[in-house]
């Protein structure tokens, strides 16, 4: 992927020298139910599902019984700031975040809407968000309450070692599926989701995720088919091989042998890619409404 020399963006918040409060990591989120997971599957799921998968307000809403828990103050620390020129990889979220904000501005354009920039926090270990305290071994992941992208850039070595997904331009779909959440959450498609939260069977909730995931997929693509110019011979590849790799077919079938399709949240490996591809060949905001396709997910 060519991005070195390209504008960077100067929504990109550093808090990884303890400006969060919360840099030196601890603590954790209690799993509770049932459902015969061992901890093995369960750390599997979490580390997808936030990758590429529900927001943390709903996860945090699931998992401490339907709140998302405030952000606890840290009155010791100091102010988020830029992150220093010489960091390669800040370097790189910062471009590709920027790259996000053309697309997204010109396409909310078109519509006759503005476009909002999210911010991109840097963090380590753990963070305070409005959707309640976030963690490295979440993954990236999106708080529409604060608008804003959470990354520990550590995660990249977990996305090539763990999920088997190499590659710049991988690295970079996992920026734009965050971002394809704001995009959600501007036109409004996740308050109809959270909405519905708590209404309809366990079943229906799955499926809600499942199409704002595919969504996000999809808007994703979007971004890469207007990044073409920078793609180099193989990008392509990476972010379709990323798509596949986090498939809940694919995550169950790695972590306990067998599939269950009434479980998915976030789509199976066909569908993640079948979504990118749909908006990458488009290149267009108007395909990518999973909540009223009649296509087949």
């Amino acid at each position: 992927m060519k991005w070195e020399g390209n504008r960077q963006s100067d929504n990109v918040e550093d808090g990884r020298d303890g400006g969060d409060g919360y840099s030196g990591g601890g603590g954790g989120f209690s799993i509770g139910g049932g459902g015969g997971l061992s901890l093995g599957a369960v750390a599997v799921a979490l580390v997808a599902g936030w990758v590429f998968g529900i927001n943390p307000l709903t996860m945090l809403g699931l998992l401490e019984g339907g709140h998302p828990a405030p952000p606890r103050p840290a009155p010791h620390a100091t102010a988020p700031h830029a992150p220093p020129a010489d960091d390669r990889m800040a370097r790189f979220v910062s471009t590709v975040l920027a790259d996000t904000e053309d697309v997204w501005r010109d396409q909310f354009r078109a519509i006759g809407k503005t476009y909002r920039d999210p911010k991109l926090h840097l963090f380590r270990g753990s963070v305070p968000t409005a959707c309640g305290r976030g963690q490295a071994a979440m993954g990236p992941f999106y708080c529409p309450g604060d608008q804003k992208v959470y990354i520990d850039l550590g995660f990249y070595e977990t996305l090539r070692t763990r999920l088997g997904a190499p590659g710049d331009f991988a690295q970079a779909y996992v920026i734009a599926h965050e971002v394809g959440h704001h995009v959600q959450n501007l036109l409004g498609y996740t308050e109809r989701v959270d909405r519905l939260r708590g209404q309809v069977s366990t079943a229906r909730q799955n499926a809600l995720s499942v199409r704002l995931e595919l969504q996000a997929d999809c808007l994703a693509g979007v971004w890469g088919r207007h990044a073409h110019a920078q793609l180099e011979q193989g990008d392509l590849e990476e972010a379709l091989n990323a798509a596949s790799q986090i498939g809940d077919d694919t995550l169950q079938r790695r972590s306990s042998g067998t599939v269950q399709p009434e479980t998915f949240t976030h789509g199976s490996s066909a569908q993640r890619v079948a979504w990118f591809r749909r908006g990458y060949d488009s290149g267009n905001l108007s395909q990518c409404d999973t909540f009223e396709s009649r296509d087949p997910l």
